[in-house]
């Protein structure tokens, strides 16, 4: 996924607005609401259009309780933000808080990857950290010692509002540092419904079922499964999107993963994910290694290709490029083995945290207390199409967000839904593009690949000093 994130994933390149998606640093989803994307290297965030979704009238003017929280004079707090995100959404909020508490918020830019995340960690060493902080959830957050730097949040009221599977993210020792800065994306499959219907496909909730509508895809003389292995970072999607299964069948392998007691290569249920992208090499384009992402979309909204393993944040693509074709994609959970459990594999939102030796950590408090409600996830909305359901409680959709958007909000509502692997675990190794490209075209078997990985995570886990390694 850093949205929220250019590390992860691997390099997402071409025409996505440059990578903080799959990454593990600093950036984030163009929406205002940071997702991180899977890591490795890549461009992550697509051009979010503008939703024409009008704010609620709550959020349009002061309530009388929230003129009597009003601040006589103004305060001003400094939010800590990479500059990589669309701060439109963003800004909307902060000047509904502006008018509510006359709280200012000024921003302040920092840049992406490595040399934003130091200049983060520098400002925690000196104590200059800004009031406010805007960084990747997951691993990147828990690397800065959130426990130390920032205020615990657990016991505030407005967490509640908080679904439960953001909160892992940001947390240590089960306390929790950070709320959540907007909408998730998710790694899942973008499909063409209009292909489906002509041939009569429903969406599939095993892996079997997956591969039959395979078979009758191919059949009607169409690409069956989209892979554009030109960008490599592409061939990840698989892989990253099985965690929902992972997790279902080995709860505890993130943290045997972490540890270094779990590995890929001898954890069924890890294997299987290998596997999963080995088994769909029968059905790719003939041309996936010289295919590119941007290429991928346009055989998928033509419908010569019906499915694509990716990353939401795809359909704002689809939309700025292709935007009468948009309501034409779905979105579905990669199948687990088993239709008792079909879920989603969810890239988390970036974080913000309160620095708690700050000035201002009151009026911080009533800053973020508001920024996690569904008031204020209107407001976003109507600035930035959400690329994900936003894990704020009762807060909804636009009614002008993307059909496959809409289509993960089941997932959600029936708690189907767990974060990728690499916001639970700080270790993605960064070969893992290359190795996914040997597994998907054949070149290695699902085994030898997965000891690969396995081989590339040691290497990373001595370095990061990980004990157990």
């Amino acid at each position: 996924m850093h949205m929220s994130q250019k590390k992860s994933l691997a390099v997402l390149s071409g025409t996505l607005l440059t990578a903080a998606m799959l990454s593990a640093c600093g950036s984030n989803n163009n929406n205002g609401a940071a997702s991180a994307s899977p890591s490795t290297t890549e461009p992550s965030a697509s051009a979010s259009a503008s939703a024409s979704a009008p704010a609620s009238s709550a959020a349009a003017s002061p309530s009388a309780s929230a003129e009597s929280e009003r601040y006589e004079k103004p305060v001003t707090l400094k939010l800590l933000i990479d500059n990589q995100t669309s701060t439109e959404g963003i800004k909307a909020i902060t000047d509904e808080i502006e008018k509510r508490y006359n709280i200012k918020t000024e921003f302040d830019l920092r840049p992406g990857g490595g040399e934003g995340d130091n200049l983060v960690k520098t400002k925690l060493a000196t104590g200059e950290m800004d009031d406010l902080n805007f960084y990747n959830a997951g691993s990147l957050f828990k690397s800065l010692q959130p426990e130390k730097y920032f205020l615990d949040l657990t016991d505030e009221p407005f967490m509640d509002n908080v679904v439960d599977s953001f909160k892992p993210t940001v947390s240590v020792n089960g306390r929790i540092y950070a709320g959540p800065s907007g909408s998730s994306q998710a790694g899942a499959w973008l499909y063409n419904q209009k292909v489906y219907a002509e041939l009569g496909l429903s969406v599939p909730k095993t892996w079997d079922e997956l591969k039959a509508n395979n078979e009758k895809i191919k059949a009607a003389g169409k690409t069956a499964v989209i892979g554009s292995y030109k960008d490599s970072w592409t061939s990840q999607l698989i892989l990253l999107a099985d965690q929902f299964n992972v997790q279902a069948t080995a709860p505890t392998f993130a943290d045997d993963f972490t540890a270094g007691t779990a590995k890929f290569a001898t954890t069924p249920a890890a294997l299987r994910s290998f596997e999963k992208l080995a088994e769909m090499k029968p059905y790719l384009n003939k041309d996936y290694l010289s295919t590119t992402y941007d290429q991928a979309l346009k055989m998928l909204v033509d419908g010569t290709g019906v499915q694509y393993p990716m990353l939401t944040f795809a359909l704002s693509n689809i939309f700025a490029t292709y935007p009468d074709k948009i309501d034409d994609i779905g979105v579905f959970a990669q199948p687990g083995d088993s239709a008792d459990s079909n879920g989603l594999t969810v890239w988390m939102p970036a974080a913000i945290s309160i620095y708690k030796d700050g000035k201002n950590v009151e009026a911080a408090k009533k800053w973020l207390a508001f920024f996690d409600t569904p008031e204020a996830m209107a407001l976003m909305a109507a600035k930035a199409k959400p690329e994900g359901p936003y894990v704020i409680k009762g807060a909804a959709l636009p009614e002008d967000a993307y059909g496959g958007v809409k289509d993960m909000l089941p997932y959600f509502d029936s708690n189907n839904n767990a974060p990728a692997l690499e916001f639970l675990s700080p270790l993605k190794g960064p070969n893992l593009p290359q190795i996914t490209v040997e597994a998907g075209s054949g070149m290695k078997s699902p085994e030898d690949s997965a000891k690969a990985y396995d081989k590339d995570v040691e290497k990373q886990a001595k370095q990061l000093g990980l004990a157990g390694w």
